[in-house]
């Protein structure tokens, strides 16, 4: 990219006049160099120079925007990087303000489709320390046995049914065939035996299904299904939201039941966010193939597909896959996502309640953090762009102008 034509891109974006197309331009030129490029460096310091904005921030709010920067690099790089980073800091001063939009990729679109610039910034008082989610869950065994698995022991929890059930030092749920000679076939006489695990609001936990299959649970949801396949198919159900890595069995169908909608598979990887309190069910492919069987509608995916059931129009779209599973690989992804359908991620992975005030201004957010940083981290990102505000009482947040 010419010197002339980084210097326009970047005084559009200060001024808040630049297209949707041009900031993608300009996003991808500055990924490109990792922010570490002569041109860039004075190109940032021509256009900057003369803004005022940023000699009027605190000292307090520059170094908010200097800790941004900070946490924003990968942990295994920040000894390499912040010595570095701290150089850029110092050396192009109000540059950093737009190497924040980038490095944590927040900003937001107007209803005229144009990215507003990060000019001001407001801290947000921390009464309470609001800790991020982690691996929480409760399973009930067929006898109504219930065993909080945060709480038990790395080890053996049960046998049902010919199959070892343990908890495993990650963190995980596994199933096994606890037959010495391993074999699956052995006929199973008895009636099939049902369990069922629940992640509570703030929690995430993983399960291995006797058949090889792994389940991620993301908050506030659960999965019902047989300590030990059997029959013809292997059939599960979840409420909420989970991504499945089912083992490949062309013999035995997969089957995940949820509200209104059966998903059957042979063998694939997809995410399902079933949530009652969003608009619609959301089935997304990454890889391999799904039919999904919705009233008297049968829908086949490719990867990179997404199924939406709806009353007056059920439709496929191509989706994002990586803002898709995101959750699931541990960060928030937002793509020009409304502050309420953020919220509801938030309330769910950081267990507070959420409550408006005023008119929201209708614009999107987009960026990416970490699920393992604490909610004012997040919070204080999100008003990095000055479009809304928080008052964070106790677990109670409220969402403002």
């Amino acid at each position: 990219m010419s010197q002339r034509k980084l210097e326009e891109l970047l005084r559009l974006f200060v001024e808040g006049k630049i297209s949707r197309a041009e900031y993608e331009q300009l996003f991808d030129y500055i990924r490109s160099t990792s922010g570490e490029d002569d041109e860039l460096n004075h190109a940032v310091d021509y256009v900057f120079r003369n803004i005022k904005s940023y000699e009027d921030l605190s000292d307090d709010e520059k170094e908010l925007l200097y800790k941004n920067i900070i946490s924003s690099i990968p942990s295994e790089e920040d000894s390499r990087n912040e010595k570095s980073t701290r150089s850029l800091w110092y050396k192009i001063g109000i540059a950093a303000s737009i190497i924040v939009v980038f490095a944590i990729g927040l900003f937001f679109y107007s209803k005229e489709t144009q990215i507003q610039p990060v000019v001001a910034v407001k801290k947000i008082a921390k009464p309470v320390v609001i800790e991020p989610g982690g691996d929480k869950a409760v399973l009930t065994l067929s006898d109504g046995s219930r065993i909080i698995l945060d709480n038990a022991k790395n080890g053996v929890l049960a046998n049902q049914a010919g199959v070892s059930i343990q908890k495993t030092s990650d963190g995980e749920l596994l199933y096994t065939f606890s037959h010495s000679d391993g074999d699956e076939t052995l006929e199973i006489t008895e009636d099939i035996i049902y369990n069922k695990i629940e992640t509570p609001v703030g929690g995430k936990y993983q399960v291995n299904l006797p058949d090889g299959s792994k389940v991620w649970l993301n908050s506030a949801s659960s999965l019902r299904f047989p300590a030990l396949f059997s029959g013809n198919t292997r059939e599960v159900e979840l409420s909420g939201e989970a991504f499945f890595d089912v083992a490949s069995n062309k013999n035995k169908p997969f089957k995940v039941i949820t509200k209104d909608q059966i998903v059957e598979v042979l063998g694939t990887q997809f995410n399902i966010n079933s949530y009652g309190d969003e608009e619609t069910i959301k089935t997304t492919l990454i890889e391999g193939s799904v039919k999904i069987i919705y009233k008297d509608k049968v829908v086949l995916l490719t990867p990179g597909q997404q199924f939406q059931p709806n009353e007056l129009k059920p439709k496929v779209i191509e989706a994002d896959t990586e803002e898709v599973i995101a959750w699931k690989n541990g960060y928030f992804l937002f793509k020009n996502e409304d502050i309420h359908s953020i919220m509801r991620k938030l309330s769910r992975w950081y267990n507070v309640e959420v409550s408006y005030n005023g008119e929201i201004p209708e614009v999107g957010f987009g960026g990416n953090i970490s699920r393992s940083k604490d909610i004012t981290e997040v919070l204080d990102a999100l008003q990095l762009t000055n479009a809304v505000h928080f008052k964070v009482e106790g677990r109670r947040i409220t969402v403002m102008r």
